[in-house]
C-alpha cells in the first residue's frame, strides 16, 4: 500500500488515502516518486474544465527512482533516476511517423486504464497516465526517461511538463529567432519557462506580463527585459518597446479567451500568437474576418510545447547543467501530499509559480 492524494469528484478536495498499486506488468515500470509539480492542468482536471473519470490520482509532472521493471523493459533498471513523461509517443501512429509525437493518438491510453485500487476494492485511474501525487506509481515503459545520476531529482520533475511546455513553445512551436521581440502573458511555471526559453533563444525583447508583482520580479531575474502589469494601456506600452509595431511573438500561458485576445493584440502585423494555456471548451475567443485578413498574424495552439521527449529532454538537461535554464527558481513552495489542496487554492488566486510536492515530506 502507498499513500496518494485521491480525487473522488469534480470540485471535491483531494483526500490522502492508501491505495494498492496493481502488479508491475510487461512493458511497465514502477517508480518511487521523488517530487511532482502541481500544474494548472491538474487543476483543470479537478474542477471539470477537462474531462476526467473518478476516482483518480492526479499529478503528471514528476521524477523519481525505478523500483521495479516489468518484462521486456530494458532502457531503465531498478535504482535508475527517471523523469516521467505524461504523453509518451507510441512511435507508430500517423502523427509520430510525421514528426509530431506531441500529438500521438495513443499518448493518453494509460490514463483510461485503472492502475490501483482503494482499500474497499474500488479501482483508481492514473491522472494523465502518470499519477504522481503519490508515494509510488506504475507507468508504461515509454513514460520514463533515464536521468543522469547526480541530477537534482526533485527539481527535475519540472522537466515533465512546465519547462518542456514553456521552452518548447518558444523553440519548437514558434521557433523564435535571435533578435526577435516576445511577450509572455501569465507567469506561472509554464510562462516563466517560456521567458527562459526566449532568453536562451537570444530574443532581443522579452516582455513578461502578469498582475502579480512577485512573479514579474522573478521574470526579470530569469531574463525578461521588461515586466508589465495588465492594464488598459498594455498594448500602447508594448508597442512603445517594439518600435510601434508590437511583438514578433506573443505567448498566452493562461488559457482564457480574454488573454488570448490580449496576446493577439500585442502581436505585430505578420507576427505570431501562440496559445499555450489550456482553456475551457465554452470560453470562446472571437476574431473578425477583417482583422484576420488585415493583420496577417498567425494564431496557433501549442500542445506540450510540441515536445519530442527523445530530442528535448537531453537538450534541456544540457541547458540546466550549463546554468542557462534555472529549475530551482521556479519552485515557490515545497509541500507534502497533504498540501495539494492548498496548492490548488494558490493557483486559483494566481499566487506563486510552481508548488513542488515531495511525498516523502508528508
Amino acid at each position: 500500500m502507498v499513500r496518494a492524494a485521491v480525487l473522488h469528484g469534480v470540485g471535491e478536495p483531494v483526500r490522502i488515502e492508501e491505495i494498492e498499486l496493481f502488479p508491475t506488468g510487461p512493458g511497465q515500470v514502477r517508480v518511487k516518486v521523488a517530487a511532482s509539480g502541481v500544474c494548472h492542468s491538474d487543476l483543470s482536471l479537478a474542477d471539470g474544465t477537462l474531462d476526467q473519470a473518478f476516482p483518480v490520482v492526479l499529478g503528471h509532472e514528476g521524477s523519481g527512482t525505478v523500483v521495479e521493471v516489468g518484462e521486456g523493459v530494458t532502457h531503465v533498471a531498478q535504482g535508475d533516476p527517471v523523469l516521467l513523461i505524461w504523453a509518451p509517443p507510441c512511435g507508430e501512429c500517423w502523427f509520430c511517423e510525421h514528426a509530431e509525437p506531441h500529438l500521438c493518438v495513443k499518448a493518453m491510453d494509460a490514463a483510461r486504464v485503472p492502475y490501483a485500487r482503494l482499500a474497499d476494492g474500488t479501482e483508481v485511474l492514473p491522472g494523465l497516465g502518470t499519477a504522481t501525487f503519490a508515494e509510488e506509481t506504475v507507468v508504461p515503459a515509454a513514460g520514463v526517461v533515464k536521468l543522469p545520476r547526480g541530477a537534482a531529482l526533485a527539481e527535475a520533475a519540472l522537466l515533465g511538463c512546465a519547462v518542456t511546455t514553456g521552452t518548447g513553445a518558444v523553440w519548437n512551436t514558434a521557433r523564435v529567432a535571435a533578435g526577435s521581440s516576445t511577450a509572455v502573458i501569465g507567469l506561472g511555471g509554464v510562462g516563466l519557462s517560456a521567458v527562459q526559453g526566449a532568453r536562451v533563444a537570444d530574443a532581443s525583447v522579452i516582455i513578461a506580463v502578469d498582475p502579480d508583482p512577485d512573479k514579474r520580479k522573478l521574470a526579470l531575474a530569469l531574463g525578461a527585459t521588461d515586466a508589465l502589469e495588465p492594464a488598459p494601456d498594455l498594448g500602447k506600452r508594448v508597442r512603445a518597446l517594439t518600435g510601434g509595431r508590437g511583438v514578433d511573438h506573443a505567448f498566452e500561458c493562461v488559457g482564457r479567451a480574454a488573454t488570448i485576445r490580449t496576446a493577439w493584440g500585442l502581436t505585430r502585423r505578420g507576427g505570431m500568437t501562440t496559445v499555450v494555456g489550456v482553456g475551457g471548451k465554452d470560453d470562446k475567443a472571437e476574431f473578425s474576418a477583417l482583422e484576420l485578413f488585415h493583420f496577417a498574424r498567425t494564431l496557433t495552439g501549442c500542445v506540450y510545447g510540441s515536445t519530442d521527449p527523445a530530442r528535448d529532454v537531453p537538450r534541456l538537461l544540457e541547458h540546466v547543467a550549463a546554468g542557462r535554464v534555472d529549475l530551482g527558481a521556479l519552485v515557490t513552495a515545497r509541500i507534502g501530499l497533504d498540501g495539494v489542496n492548498d496548492a490548488f487554492a494558490a493557483m486559483r488566486e494566481g499566487r506563486g509559480a510552481r508548488s513542488l510536492v515531495v511525498p516523502a515530506s508528508a
